[in-house]
């Protein structure tokens, strides 16, 4: 079992976020630029809503007082991303109504900032991302195209109702919000059909997309979380060219700094 001496930036959500890792998918292109800086920790699950992400939270969580603790890394940056399959149709069982979902990512905040959590971690900083517009007609005719077909399970409107959610819960708790629904409606020009060139199926999205988002996370982080952005963290092992040939001695990992 190999030790772990990097900090970690933690990717949790649904499909979209299990399908970062694509080529030129964000979580990817993440642990491209933080090699050697942050490890990149992914952890969407394909088909979960927020309600069944809620529950699987704290698994994948180490609770502070846990007397291994201090021998685990720190998760330094959280993003949050669902809503994409809680924005269901009824009666599909992937279904969360809407005031249930702004629960559900407000109780998945309180456990990671809320002082008496198990959880509580001040030096964790939290991005919320909004589920993707969804392309009805791509993803009409994905659905339709199946053995048996399939009627489609979501509609433009609805899911950017959860889109615009994820915003109002931002503000609320002064969180920043990666907002890809309006980022790629815009690089669309506003035109649902357009999106396709963004999305594999009209729900998932293709390397294109994720550039988008992936350039507007580094974007936020940059704007509010400057000490997280990859040009300011440096590396856990130093350069080679640092290192004293003649004389290497021990080389240690240095320590994220600071610790808030």
């Amino acid at each position: 079992m190999s030790e772990t001496v990097q900090d970690g930036i933690l990717l949790f959500g649904d499909s979209i976020t299990q399908g970062s890792w694509q080529p030129n998918g964000l979580a990817q292109k993440l642990a491209y630029v933080y090699a050697r800086k942050l490890d990149v920790i992914n952890r969407g699950l394909s088909g979960y809503n927020s309600e069944w992400g809620l529950s699987v939270f704290k698994q994948i969580l180490s609770p502070h007082n846990a007397s291994y603790i201090s021998h685990l890394p720190k998760i330094r940056l959280l993003t949050l991303w669902f809503g994409a399959n809680d924005a269901c149709i009824p009666p599909s069982p992937q279904h969360v109504p809407l005031s249930r979902f702004e629960s559900n990512i407000r109780e998945l905040i309180t456990i990671i900032t809320t002082p008496s959590s198990a959880y509580y971690s001040p030096v964790t900083k939290i991005i919320l991302i909004t589920p993707p517009p969804v392309n009805t007609y791509q993803r009409g005719a994905e659905l339709a195209a199946r053995d048996p077909p399939v009627a489609l399970d979501r509609t433009f409107e609805t899911t950017k109702s959860y889109a615009e959610k994820v915003g109002e819960i931002g503000k609320s708790l002064n969180i920043p919000v990666l907002d890809v629904w309006n980022a790629l409606y815009d690089a669309a020009g506003h035109d649902e059909k357009a999106l396709s060139q963004f999305m594999d199926d009209g729900l998932h999205l293709n390397g294109e997309g994720y550039e988008i988002a992936y350039n507007l996370l580094i974007e936020t982080i940059k704007t509010h979380f400057s000490q997280l952005h990859y040009d300011n963290i440096p590396m856990v092992f130093p350069p080679w060219a640092e290192i004293d040939w003649a004389n290497p001695g021990p080389l240690t990992a240095r320590k994220f700094a600071p610790d808030t």
